[in-house]
């Protein structure tokens, strides 16, 4: 199975997850940024969709690169690897949006690429309390124990927390 038509499968099997509304307690999309594994819960994401053609917006922050427009909605993207200062990099055919729904507004990931989807129990989660500060701290809900591995579960909210602000009210409408 080549590396493409492994991403559409778990594509495929992440959009499955996404609509049944009776399995997704403790399930985590997870992808990656550089060599790490991240996850958010699943119950915000929407949708995967692939890289499109992003309207610049003036005077935001560095890490949002603009907007898209997916099927008559307007939706503002961050580049989590530069929310992260990360060095930036060339998106690629991995590259992809993960659609986000909170407080009622879309808002758009950018991701190295989407790995999975994992039941992570709650005891197998660790807190994150102590772990970084300044900007930084909120934005990891916990650690997720997945085997040998340990995936960085995100606050959705507080990492998307500024993007409303930082939209002009235009985009938002």
């Amino acid at each position: 199975m080549t590396d493409m038509t492994k991403d559409q499968a778990m594509l495929a099997e992440a959009e499955n997850l996404l609509h049944d509304d009776d399995n997704i307690d403790n399930m985590y999309l997870t992808f990656a940024i550089g060599e790490e594994t991240y996850g958010v819960p699943i119950a915000v994401v929407t949708e995967i969709v692939g890289m499109q053609r992003i309207m610049t917006v003036p005077d935001v922050p560095r890490y949002i690169k603009g907007v898209i427009n997916l099927r008559g909605k307007v939706i503002p993207l961050m580049d989590v690897r530069l929310r992260f200062k990360l060095e930036e990099r060339a998106y690629d055919d991995r590259t992809v949006i993960i659609v986000l729904e909170l407080s009622g507004s879309p808002v758009g990931l950018i991701v190295d690429r989407v790995s999975e989807v994992l039941e992570i129990a709650d005891d197998h989660i660790d807190s994150a309390r102590g772990m970084g500060g300044g900007e930084s701290q909120g934005l990891v809900q916990g650690l997720g124990r997945v085997g040998e591995n340990v995936a960085i579960i995100l606050n959705s909210e507080m990492l998307v927390s500024d993007v409303e602000l930082s939209m002009p009210e235009a985009v938002s409408a």
